[in-house]
């Protein structure tokens, strides 16, 4: 019974394309750590000791301390659509295994080693996995030994993969990139951008010429011999010349007005808002119904805002800003204004009722703060560059036809959460295992990027958020901004889909952050806001964090929740941070 209960699971399993190994092979390198090293290990904290071990001479220690989990990791080369198996012999408290952006497993407390094992299968285009194990935070040190990652190896004989290739320069029509070499025999190297190759070389280097101006490419770079073509390496970003100028201040200073609202920060006239800011997000325009698309703009009530001033002073007030070099904008959405573009209907409706506002109002463009379950993934859908969630797919097609109404003069601004971006490189919504609303701003962003103005991510009223370090990062410090923006610049892997999101340009960059302690958790005080712009900016003063993505010196600017909060403070934020953006390069 036993062997035929074997051979459907089998023959379930290649039923679905899935590949299983004829023999299980240990394919980690030092996975006892005999070697009486770390060899074939990345490790924090992490040393190799004689007592206590599971079998053998040595084990590995990780010694966790208040600010570091003590991870160690390896990566393997693996075979694309194949099931694999991980294991490993822990010891100590809240001890963690699992594989980069997909599984994992843990203990609590082992006082003996104990075994944790997951499976796991590999993406289609899948060819490397980091496999990993760490403590947890302010617990004792944790002892390791004994792993095992059955399944095939790499290609025997192809090269390793190369290293992160660099862009060299990028003009109105070409990107220049250039690579560390593979070891192992090279015939060539293939340039990949997603998974077309783009160009094929010799050497080093490439120039990938007739790419169109103000575009954003992501590559990655493989290089072959004839027994085979090596892993892929990661991939990075650039951007072709030629952007029209969107007539921003070069570092913007960004915040909302409660125009239909005073939440209790008190009602801010147009016409009084300081000229520090140069764009202004009018919040919020509001559906009709979660799911009909008709956007609605009411301006405050005089019975909660007794100074609201008339329509036509608020328009002249508009007007006077605009001739003065400022955006004013429509916000969409906001905590209370869910926004479910299920259908063709509702997305037409959005189209109509938003172009209405821009018109009646004389606006420059729309900004999308979409939170709550305005955005979501359905199971399944698990590719960012090619949706295929109804809502999703709606409000891209919907701000790719006001961008085309509007023109290349249409400023185009999104602010979602932490939640709906950075958390996708742990987890993304449409490959199941969680809410499935992590990561779902991923493909809007994705869709949009050469029509994007300025993604300012909320950093505030988040949880802990992994960053590019494999660390957790907590609100209201610079760690936590330079963390969560190094990840929008450089790019990251989503969760465990095998794909690559590509970083955007500096330029299209800003922060969100609450004006006050009352405006949001996640207050950062103006030094620390500071500390990482130098970081971001200048490449100075990171405290010991490494920029994935580089130094950002068109960093767009800052953006807060609010402008009421901030003048209910004084203007704190304001006079704190627009000297600062004033006098950057």
């Amino acid at each position: 019974m036993r062997a035929r209960w074997l051979a459907v699971v089998v023959g379930v399993l290649l039923a679905a394309g899935v590949t299983v190994p004829a023999q299980a092979a240990n394919i980690l390198s030092n996975p006892g750590f005999e070697s009486g090293s770390l060899s074939g290990w990345s490790c924090s904290g992490g040393s190799v000791v004689s007592s206590p071990t599971r079998s053998g001479g040595f084990a590995l220690n990780g010694a966790v301390t208040s600010s570091d989990y003590a991870q160690c990791s390896q990566t393997v080369s693996v075979q694309p659509n194949t099931a694999y198996t991980l294991s490993g012999w822990v010891r100590g408290s809240y001890v963690y295994l699992g594989v980069t952006g997909g599984s994992s497993t843990w203990t609590p407390s082992a006082a003996s080693f104990t075994q944790l094992s997951l499976s796991f299968t590999t993406g289609a285009s899948q060819t490397s996995a980091q496999i990993y194990v760490h403590g947890w935070y302010g617990q004792p040190a944790y002892q390791a030994d004994d792993f095992t990652l059955d399944g095939p190896g790499g290609t025997p004989g192809a090269p390793a993969a190369p290293g992160t290739p660099t862009v060299t320069s990028a003009t109105n029509s070409a990107i220049s990139l250039s690579w560390p070499a593979s070891t192992g025999i090279v015939t060539g190297y293939r340039v990949y951008e997603g998974t077309s190759v783009v160009q094929t070389v010799t050497g080093t280097t490439a120039t990938i010429s007739g790419l169109q101006a103000c575009s954003s490419h992501s590559y990655s770079v493989a290089a072959y011999n004839s027994v085979g073509e090596s892993p892929r390496s990661a991939a990075t970003s650039g951007t072709t010349g030629g952007c029209t100028s969107s007539g921003l201040a070069k570092h913007a200073l960004i915040g909302y007005l409660h125009a239909s609202f005073a939440n209790g920060s008190g009602y801010v006239r147009m016409a009084d808002v300081p000229d520090q800011w140069d764009i202004i997000d009018l919040a919020f325009g509001e559906p009709t119904s979660v799911t009909s698309g008709d956007i609605r703009f009411n301006r405050c009530p005089a019975s909660e805002c007794p100074n609201v001033e008339s329509d036509a002073e608020f328009v002249s007030a508009i007007r006077a800003k605009q001739a003065a070099g400022k955006k004013v904008l429509i916000s969409i959405g906001g905590a209370n204004g869910q926004v479910q573009l299920t259908t063709a209907a509702a997305r037409d409706a959005f189209v109509s009722s938003v172009s209405a506002i821009i018109d009646r109002y004389g606006l420059d463009g729309l900004d999308i703060d979409f939170e709550g379950h305005s955005l979501y993934l359905n199971a399944g859908d698990t590719d960012f560059r090619n949706p295929t969630t109804p809502v999703i797919v709606n409000l891209i097609s919907a701000l790719k036809t006001l961008k085309a109404k509007y023109g290349s003069g249409f400023v185009l601004t999104m602010a979602p959460e932490t939640f709906f971006v950075q958390v996708g490189y742990q987890f993304y919504g449409g490959a199941g295992g969680g809410d499935n609303r992590t990561g779902s701003y991923l493909p809007v962003i994705h869709a949009l990027r050469d029509s994007l103005t300025v993604l300012h991510v909320q950093d505030y009223n988040s949880g802990p958020v992994m960053g590019l370090d494999n660390q957790y990062h907590n609100m209201g410090g610079a760690d936590f901004h330079i963390a969560m923006t190094d990840m929008v610049k450089a790019g990251f892997p989503v969760a465990n889909t095998g794909q690559t999101f590509p970083g955007l340009r500096d330029d299209q960059i800003g922060i969100g952050l609450p004006a006050a302690v009352s405006a949001g958790n996640g207050y950062t005080a103006p030094a620390a806001v500071h500390e990482a712009l130098d970081c971001l900016v200048k490449g100075q003063n990171c405290g010991g964090y490494s920029l994935r993505g580089g130094a950002s010196p068109g960093f767009r600017g800052l953006m807060t929740w609010s402008i009421n909060w901030d003048h209910y403070y004084n203007w704190e934020f304001q006079n704190s941070h627009a000297p600062y953006l004033d006098a950057l390069p």
